[in-house]
């Protein structure tokens, strides 16, 4: 009885041992043939060769295999592999094509982000394994991203713009999966969902594809997150200064019928209590002195939660992917300071909460054959509430202000900003995109898109008198993007051009109750206004391979960006007024680049990117100016500016030595000019041609990492961290007086993988010089931090 128990359990464990096989394709014995595929015949497996001439397979059942290794510029090998041990390295060597073999080459698979790099856009494809094994937030990421600049208002949680070649605020849309991450509300924005969730963040530049359709004018974010049905457990947890906690976990379950479960969710809160100093932050003594002092924010604290719930069905006869979703997040955020520093907040705090419902359905071969269908369509419900009732002002040391005769100070206005309040906003938001893709030939392919996007928003503020309270005021917004487009491919996949056509509507109406004095009585007036706004825009991209590894790349846009709801309607909560009568900004974008490489010269392996840009804009909404810092005024609103333009390049360079060390640097310089040059009267503005405040229009980021093997343990692996950025000085506002000093940061951090790869840990030192970092309008960001990470993964149950 014992032996054949043993002999049953022996059977087990060697039916159910797998292993992992990786290696090298290359042409020849050194030049990597990257963008090769290797397939396993009989199977679905398949993998593509990445940017270092690797390849992987993972939990392969022990066995022998037939490898089918293709590539466009070489022959097609098919070579035999044994899987006996938990790792098998083969490296497969093939051979190039000659001028006849190159005609008959049929490129079987392609890397997505390849794919995307060689369409002609500027485009930027940020991959996220290596960053969710640290402790960066998405944010980063993107920050360090060439052309790119994060405008954040202050720590975790703040509020955040983007800057991509010029092109700043709602000119540069964010996409979750290609849907506007406004449905999802404040609580899941790209400030709470980490890296680890993110499959990959698509990063447009001036001009946006016709399947993103929404009015995206100065370049579009799209961050995807993962889809991989794979079953597998992956959590991590970090901490760090400021009392900053961050976790996240994620887990897939599909069984053999193509049912999949898919769960994922996180947790954010930071106190955000770092010091700030400098020409902003000081203290108004009883006389009326300024005290300029280095001080801790006191009321910062920011906290956020969410989780998402996904069920359907993939790789199914009657659809590729079926899936029904939930998300629900919430968050809370104490508010220290408005548009500007010089006066700090105490008792001003937001709060949201969304539940988001979605259906995603995509088959290719719909219906008929060559036809691919997709549709996803998201109902949300969002509540936010901006809560402000103290009546105090207080300095920076948090305490209240003092005056003349040892009194506290009450706010002119009766709050830390503006009237008291605890404003509501209820939305209720509907959006969905649908596109068809027809591929006439194998080269040819026509592509039409919609997205309909709709909100109701309605409000009420405790703090208005009951007749005004019982009649809510609504804010409704409803906006239609469609597109159309041409896709080909000539002269051996060589040449790709990407020809588009977009229309955008846009209707607002707003209905305001408000008090009025007549005849010495008050009086509920109600106001409503009204809007309808129609544009047609069109574009194209397009790229020419001159060689494998000269690539040339044009496009050109001309773009309509349709104001959004909260700069029509404002937002309390980060201190945005409303502004009704706010029209469309248009802009005619174009891009002209080139991607050389990669080269390999014996282990030196180089890639390197170029863009030239030019931006001409006619009534670009920006956040009103301030002319002065009048303490008195921390809220603006939206409006047209009037005429700008935008001409610079950017330029990276990359380069790795035997797959362990990397390094990179990557930079942006452009000028944005205000362009209006004559006034209603003939006289030339005094503006004209002078650089716009808020847009840092030098920037350059670096990196380095190098990697150590069977460090303490066999099999482990270390990595080393350098990251630096500067930014050159640039104006807060018109006056040449608010002028910002150079910016240079400077971070370290080290990530140690176990043997088995299931756990990792990871260390961050963030701006170990403590310099003082800053964008929107000076507002100050955090200095030196420290944090550890801790990840684990189980990627077989």
């Amino acid at each position: 009885m014992r032996t054949t128990l043993l002999l049953f359990l022996f059977t087990i464990s060697a039916w159910s041992q797998t292993g992992n096989l990786t290696g090298k394709v290359t042409f020849g014995t050194n030049e990597l043939a990257y963008g090769s595929s290797v397939i396993i015949k009989g199977t679905q497996k398949y993998a593509i060769v990445n940017d270092f001439g690797r390849y992987e397979f993972k939990d392969l059942k022990y066995g022998e295999y037939i490898l089918e290794t293709s590539s466009m510029e070489g022959q097609t090998r098919t070579t035999k592999v044994n899987i006996n041990k938990a790792n098998t390295e083969l490296n497969i060597s093939l051979d190039r094509n000659g001028p006849k073999d190159l005609e008959e080459v049929v490129i079987k698979k392609s890397s997505i982000r390849k794919e995307i790099m060689e369409k002609g856009f500027a485009v930027n494809v940020i991959e996220t394994q290596e960053a969710a094994k640290r402790n960066l937030q998405t944010n980063d990421l993107l920050d360090r991203s060439g052309g790119v600049r994060i405008r954040q208002n202050g720590g975790l949680g703040s509020a955040v713009t983007y800057n991509i070649n010029g092109m700043s605020g709602n000119a540069i849309r964010i996409f979750i999966d290609g849907i506007p991450i406004q449905t999802y509300g404040a609580s899941f924005s790209l400030n709470s969902i980490p890296p680890a969730l993110i499959e990959r963040i698509e990063v447009y530049k001036g001009v946006v594809p016709a399947y993103l359709a929404d009015d995206s004018l100065g370049g579009a974010i799209n961050v995807i997150l993962k889809k991989g049905s794979k079953n597998m457990i992956a959590a991590s947890v970090s901490y760090g200064s400021f009392n900053t906690i961050q976790s996240n976990f994620s887990t897939t379950y599909r069984d053999k019928s193509g049912f999949t479960v898919k769960a994922n969710g996180f947790q954010n809160y930071s106190d955000n209590d770092y010091e700030v100093w400098g020409r902003f932050v000081y203290n108004i003594a009883p006389n009326g002195r300024y005290e300029y002092i280095r001080a801790k924010r006191f009321e910062s604290m920011y906290r956020s939660y969410g989780g998402r719930l996904e069920a359907g069905f993939t790789d199914v006869k009657w659809a590729d992917n079926f899936s029904i979703s939930y998300n629900g997040s919430e968050d809370f955020n104490q508010i220290q300071h408005g548009q500007y520093m010089t006066k700090p907040y105490k008792g001003r705090f937001s709060e949201s909460a969304a539940n988001v419902f979605s259906l995603n359905y995509n088959k290719k071969d719909f219906l008929i054959k060559k036809l691919d269908f997709s549709i996803i369509s998201v109902y949300s419900h969002r509540n936010d509430v901006v809560n402000d009732t103290v009546k105090w002002n207080y300095n920076w040391n948090g305490e209240r202000a003092l005056g003349l005769y040892g009194q506290p100070i009450l706010s002119v206005t009766g709050a830390q900003q503006g009237a008291p309040t605890i404003n509501h906003q209820k939305s209720d938001i509907f959006n969905t995109r649908a596109g068809f893709t027809y591929n006439i030939t194998e080269n040819h392919k026509i592509i039409a898109n919609g997205m309909f996007y709709t909100v109701d928003r309605n409000e009420f503020d405790e703090m208005q008198p009951e007749l005004v309270r019982n009649f809510m005021a609504t804010r409704d917004l409803s906006k239609t993007v469609s597109s159309l487009a041409y896709e080909m491919q000539a002269f051996q996949s060589r040449l790709k051009g990407n020809f588009f056509l977009k229309n955008y509507n846009l209707k607002t109406e707003q209905i305001t109750p408000r008090l009025a004095n007549q005849n010495g009585q008050s009086t509920l007036v109600v106001e409503t206004t009204s809007k309808n706004t129609n544009f047609t825009g069109y574009g194209f991209a397009g790229s020419y391979a001159i060689v494998p590894k000269v690539l040339l790349m044009l496009s050109a846009e001309k773009a309509i960006r349709l104001p959004s709801e909260n700069e029509i309607f404002g937002l309390p909560g980060e201190n945005i007024l409303s502004n009704a009568n706010l029209g469309p900004e248009q802009s005619n974008n174009i891009n002209a680049g080139v991607r050389l490489g990669p080269y390999l010269i014996n282990n030196h392996k180089f890639n390197l990117y170029g863009n030239a840009f030019w931006r001409n804009t006619e009534d670009k909404i920006v956040r009103q100016i301030s002319d002065r810092l009048n303490e008195a005024v921390q809220a603006s609103p939206f409006v047209n500016l009037g005429k700008a333009q935008s001409v610079g390049f950017e330029a990276s360079v990359q380069y790795s030595f035997k797959e362990k060390l990397f390094a990179g640097v990557n930079l942006s310089k452009f000028n944005s000019l205000y362009k209006d040059k004559y006034d209603k009267n003939g006289n030339i503005l005094p503006l004209y041609n002078k650089q716009l405040p808020n847009e840092p229009y030098f920037t350059v980021n670096g990196n380095l990492q190098y990697n150590f093997k069977n460090v303490i343990q066999s099999k482990s692996e270390l990595n080393l961290y350098y990251y630096c950025g500067y930014v050159a000085p640039f104006y807060t506002s018109w006056l040449e007086i608010d002028r910002t000093t150079a910016q240079f940061p400077q971070d370290l951090g080290l990530s140690y993988a176990f043997p088995n790869k299931q756990f990792v840990v990871s260390f961050d030192a963030k701006n170990i010089f403590d310099e003082q970092v800053y964008d929107n309008f000076a507002a100050q960001k955090p200095g030196r931090a420290f944090f550890i990470k801790l990840n684990y993964a189980i990627n077989k149950f």
